[in-house]
């Protein structure tokens, strides 16, 4: 009985070795091979001379005139050459380093040869013969590998459809492939690599590409559902009168977003469904406070919270903010990091699993063996992404199922919060709190450098302060940047004695870090030149300019946390971007940054410029690789796809419904440890 799970080497031809060549690409059954699909057609309908542009890629039909000759030069390269006709016009072709491709050309024999067309030189250099009869219009373009070439998995692939065409069977409902006028599963996967026309072709594309997405989001929307099902999560009884004075003594009022959000998460906190969402604002939009609410709730039911979050300077400034929020009397808070003298941290790890803290605030130090909780109930993450899946996961299980709450200041374009995300709800604060100005970005060139240093002294003069960012800490021969020494010297060349400046960077202890950070906070310093330590978090008010050395070196989404360190009090701030761009993607960054403070909209942009895995690094970012679909170009399929398989998981039991069969069978809710989920 055959099975499209059968290894490959049920096909002829293909024994161990070829088989363990195939692994590589990700082959390893009948199946794979059928679904290993061209990432791009070359298009090779034999054309005119008359119609053909200069170095386009066509394919040219004509009499072989000259006899070939094989010319060799170098270390094993050689140049086949012979002359064509079609019509009455002659040519040159050449192909270079395919000596064999001699016995194909014959004198007086017609020939089609597909290649690059040089106007100039009236002459085609070949990529292939396709003999006198080329009749498909276009050639499917494999990635491949040294030991496999294109023309082997093409013959592979035709071979798998000839034993396993009647093997495959439809996955997607009836009603669905009317809806949307999908072509019929069988029909698509073989448009997909033998396309008869370019019509065929976008749609066999469109098919496979919403069946992705649509077999991904029944599966992540399933988990979430197991998940909710299954986990009865704590139900944190919070005392609402304690926090509704909690919230009035808010030294501010909260946005209408705060409240939103803060609703939502007080909602799932007394529930009994284990909450798992992620609050995305922008940065400044206030998510601090929304955290401490959720904190101090959890508090006043007996549960214990914990927050984690990158850096220790970032853990020390939450922890000074929260005890600014709470009452010392009511909410007992801790820090622990990893530079927590031992004496003190034995006492935090007493205090927390006896329950006498209320709230710990630390970094990866949070996740060792040996911290104890008494009743967790609540964990938030912020800037989460920096976190990998299996750190988060520690956290979560250091209770009984406490709810988690995961915060970023990294815009996520929709269309990823829906994948890398999808098994979680999403609360978004879209609004920055009254009064905040927003900060003028500027991009200039090096040689304007000295300009806005002489600018930099007026701001100085008034009593701000600066921050000047760069991206390297020492001389690098490999890249042509500023250095944080290098810049720090110059600048007191040109500030001191008036003005005093400082240096940090990852390589200093920590203490020295904090020490120099506490004399840039309490105005001891006026200008912090920095490496990107304090991209996440950092808060002095004060400073309202952010200069970014060789800016071109950072993605959108690093350049806006930046430019979020100023621009956090009451006076006008600007963020100055100095870069000589290499090519049109680092000019285009520097543009986007000088039209819009919105963190949406540049994540966005940074996702179509650099992609989902340059975005967020692919290996802890939960985004799936996806065969055909692309996030960038396809949204609008995911979209509809994740509409209609949360209409089928709203149906009572449809895995047993017979429409669904085909479907229920390509979908596994199998335990979140996968590639995809967190």
């Amino acid at each position: 009985m055959t099975s499209l799970k059968d290894p490959v080497t049920v096909l002829s031809g293909v024994g161990e070795k070829r088989a363990g060549n195939l692994a590589e690409l990700g082959i390893q059954t009948v199946e794979d091979l059928m679904t290993y699909y061209p990432f791009r057609y070359e298009d090779i309908q034999e054309k005119n001379l008359t119609e053909i542009q200069d170095q386009e890629k066509v394919t040219l039909k004509g009499l072989v005139v000259s006899e070939p000759v094989v010319s060799r030069y170098g270390y094993k390269k050689s140049r086949l050459q012979f002359r064509m006709m079609q019509e009455h016009a002659v040519f040159n072709v050449s192909f270079f380093n395919q000596p064999y491709l001699k016995d194909k050309i014959v004198l007086s024999e017609e020939i089609a040869v597909y290649g690059k067309w040089d106007a100039k030189r009236k002459a085609l250099t070949g990529m292939k013969i396709l003999g006198s009869k080329a009749t498909e219009e276009f050639a499917p373009i494999y990635h491949v590998s040294k030991s496999i070439r294109q023309t082997t998995l093409v013959e592979l692939i035709k071979a798998s459809f000839t034993g396993y065409f009647n093997q495959l069977t439809e996955n997607l409902p009836e009603n669905l492939l009317e809806k949307y006028r999908l072509m019929g599963r069988k029909q698509a996967v073989f448009a997909m690599h033998f396309p008869k026309d370019q019509e065929e072709s976008r749609q066999a594309k469109r098919r496979v590409i919403f069946e992705e997405f649509f077999l991904f989001q029944m599966q992540i929307q399933g988990l979430k559902r197991a998940e909710k099902a299954e986990s009865q999560g704590l139900s944190i009884l919070y005392d609402v009168e304690k926090l509704k004075q909690f919230t009035q003594k808010l030294p501010f009022e909260l946005t209408e977003a705060q409240k939103r959000v803060t609703n939502e998460i007080c909602r799932d906190l007394r529930s009994k469904k284990h909450m798992q969402r992620l609050l995305q604002g922008d940065v400044g939009s206030g998510k601090t406070v929304v955290a401490a609410i959720a904190l101090y709730a959890t508090a006043t039911a007996g549960y214990q919270g914990a927050l984690m979050v990158p850096t220790e300077i970032l853990a020390q400034q939450h922890l000074e903010s929260l005890n600014q929020l709470f009452d010392p009397l009511e909410i007992q808070t801790a820090l622990l990091t990893g530079s927590t003298k031992a004496k003190e941290r034995r006492e935090i790890l007493a205090q927390l699993a006896s329950g006498e803290i209320d709230v710990v605030i630390g970094t990866h130090a949070l996740i060792q063996e040996n911290v104890a909780f008494h009743r967790l109930g609540l964990v938030i993450t912020d800037e989460q992404h920096r976190f990998g899946v299996n750190q988060r996961k520690i956290l979560r299980e250091k209770g009984l199922k406490p709810d988690v709450l995961f915060m970023t200041a990294t815009p996520i374009p929709r269309t990823l919060a829906i994948t890398a995300y999808g098994e979680m709800d999403v609360s978004v604060i879209d609004e920055l709190p009254a009064g905040r100005i927003p900060v003028e970005t500027r991009w200039i060139r090096p040689p304007q450098l000295d300009s806005i240093l002489e600018w930099v002294r007026k701001e100085l003069a008034i009593g701000h302060q600066v921050y000047v960012i760069c991206p390297l800490i020492e001389e690098s021969e490999a890249l042509d940047v500023k250095n944080a020494t290098e810049i720090y010297e110059h600048l007191q060349q040109v500030y001191s004695p008036e003005y005093q400046v400082g240096l940090l960077h990852g390589k200093m202890k920590n203490t020295e870090k904090d020490s120099i950070m506490e004399s840039f906070k309490e105005k001891e310093l006026q200008i912090l030149v920095s490496t990107t330590v304090i991209e996440v978090g950092v808060n002095v008010p004060n400073a309202t300019v952010m200069l970014i050395m060789d800016a071109d070196r950072f993605g959108l989404a690093q350049l806006h946390q930046l430019r979020g360190r100023v621009g956090r009090g009451a006076d006008a701030s600007y963020c100055i971007l100095v870069a000589n761009p290499k090519n049109e993607m680092g000019a285009q960054r520097m543009k986007i940054m000088t039209e819009t403070n919105n963190g949406f909209i540049l994540s966005e942009k940074d996702l179509e410029l650099r992609g989902p895995g340059e975005v967020f690094g692919s290996r802890q970012s939960g985004i799936p690789q996806f065969l055909v679909g692309d996030l960038m170009t396809d949204g609008n399929i995911l979209e509809v796809a994740r509409e209609e398989a949360n209409k089928i998981w709203q149906i009572p039991d449809w895995q047993l419904k017979e429409s669904y069969q085909g479907l229920s069978e390509s979908i596994k809710i199998e335990d979140p440890e996968g590639q995809y989920f967190d």
